[in-house]
């Protein structure tokens, strides 16, 4: 059988990436709650697998990690619905530190521009009103996302449950696809994949945890007002790539502005905030998370605004451990290798165009790019190093 043209290949592949695309935004309100069910059932296997090796039923011993996640849910949502109500009550002083600064405002724009304070009221009273209009309009919108958002969390935890129910069926979903002599790189595969997903995510919640209790910590200390409520909003935040960390420094601005009549504690907030991010970035989360897979920022960034486009807050959150499991498949796929170098991060020092070398695919240039980007090589499947099977 003749073999097909390579350009032929490429735009076939082109095209499923497009009607893929299409079919996932359509199906967006079932594929967000059940990609998160899915990322959530991994991070849940070790517990799910405590109560079983101690010979609970398996309905049992899925309701019982259901519950654990549920509880530790719960903790989180108290915790942090009590910073807010004590914002609310601060609600007086933070309405007159707002009026202090805008008057602050209005008079260094009085002096510096020809704009008077009138005309500043003006402006402002006209802007109020086109806001109120916007907010509006928007308030189906908001309530058509509430009835989403509850849709939502309804979801998850039946999906979570099925999939722990069903995990077996769907692995052997998964094998039946594959010719048998292919079995033992795609057990490779998945075995990768789960790892690096629970590492990942098992990551980002020891990440929650240190980045509140250090931030806040710090701010507590230097006399910032919220400080523990400024440090969780910009732990959570921070799961998303690049651009929580930047939401992350807004919000916490605003709160210490209209917390504190004087500007230094702003100062204070944003220095903290970088030092703390530098430790995190630099020595805490590499050592959690390890560099297994490491994506591009290009990738990075893209894969967050795709996300973001797609499933809101919920994308941008999944957007990075789904791009790690496509890396993985596309490493091991001959067809797609390509798609694993455009979204890894190892980055020839030299130009492809001058060295034809690094045009090629061989193990020894794959293993020298990833020495040089210290990035550590994927599973290689021995024997002795797989992950632990499934149990039950």
């Amino acid at each position: 059988m003749k073999e097909m043209p390579i350009t032929v290949r490429r735009a076939i592949e082109i095209t499923g990436l497009f009607f893929l695309g299409w079919i996932i935004v359509l199906g967006r309100g079932l594929l967000a709650p059940l990609l998160m069910a899915f990322f959530i059932s991994i991070m849940l296997l070790p517990v799910y697998r405590f109560f079983r090796n101690r010979k609970f039923p398996e309905a049992v011993a899925i309701g019982v990690s259901l519950l654990a996640l549920i509880v530790a849910l719960g903790l989180i949502i108290w915790f942090f619905s009590s910073q807010i109500s004590i914002l609310i009550r601060d609600f007086p002083a933070i309405q007159k530190n707002v009026m202090q600064h805008l008057n602050s405002l209005s008079s260094w724009i009085g002096s510096h521009t020809p704009f008077s304070s009138q005309e500043q009221i003006n402006f402002i009273s006209e802007q109020s009103n086109n806001m109120l209009t916007y907010a509006g309009g928007l308030l189906g919108g908001v309530a058509g996302g509430v009835t989403g958002t509850v849709i939502f969390i309804g979801l998850l935890p039946i999906y979570i449950f099925l999939l722990l129910f069903y995990k077996n069926l769907l692995l052997r979903f998964v094998f039946l696809w594959f010719p048998r002599e292919s079995h033992e790189k795609v057990e490779e595969t998945l075995g990768e994949m789960q790892v690096i997903i629970k590492s990942y995510l098992f990551g980002l919640l020891i990440q929650i945890t240190y980045m509140t209790i250090l931030l806040g910590g710090i701010l507590m200390l230097i006399g910032i007002k919220h400080a523990l409520l400024i440090g969780i909003i910009f732990a959570f935040l921070n799961l998303i790539p690049y651009v929580g960390a930047l939401l992350g420094n807004i919000i916490g601005v605003l709160l210490t502005l209209a917390s504190s009549s004087e500007l230094w504690p702003i100062v204070a907030v944003l220095g903290t905030i970088a030092a703390v991010q530098f430790v995190d970035n630099n020595i805490l989360m590499p050592r959690i998370v390890g560099s297994k897979v490491k994506i591009n920022a290009l990738a990075t960034i893209v894969g967050v605004i795709v996300g973001g486009e797609i499933a809101g807050i919920a994308g941008m959150f999944l957007s990075l451990p789904v791009i790690a499991m496509l890396k993985v498949v596309f490493d091991r796929s001959e067809q797609f290798k390509q798609w694993g170098v455009l979204f890894g991060d190892e980055r020839p020092t030299l130009s492809p165009m001058g060295v034809p070398v690094l045009r090629w695919d061989t193990k020894a240039v794959r293993q020298k790019l990833e020495q040089e980007n210290e990035i550590e090589p994927p599973f290689e499947g021995k024997k002795g190093d797989r992950p632990e099977k499934e149990q039950g």
